[in-house]
């Protein structure tokens, strides 16, 4: 299965991805690098997973941050997130 995402997209896959200090992931980042977004079942399960925590975390982050204008960055990565999850399980949907 092959997903399509735009740059900004694909660059905060690869941001989340090197967060990661789990191997589990080192496929995935490894397309993500390629640009070879032809996942399996698992691997978009398991970026599905990845961000969803995202998602969640920054939820709480945006939740508890007093500046405005730091919130509002967050919020823009939020969306931004939203949309790449969005994108995830839709493809996870159509294996």
């Amino acid at each position: 299965m092959q997903f399509h995402l735009e740059t900004d997209e694909l660059t905060l896959l690869k941001d989340f991805l090197l967060e990661q200090d789990d191997r589990q992931y080192d496929e995935v980042l490894k397309k993500v690098l390629d640009r070879d977004l032809r996942f399996d079942a698992g691997e978009l399960e398991q970026t599905a997973e990845l961000l969803g925590g995202k998602k969640r975390s920054l939820k709480d982050e945006i939740a508890r941050e007093p500046n405005a204008a730091l919130k509002t960055e967050l919020q823009q990565r939020l969306a931004l997130l939203e949309r790449v999850l969005e994108r995830v399980n839709q493809a996870c949907v159509m294996f």
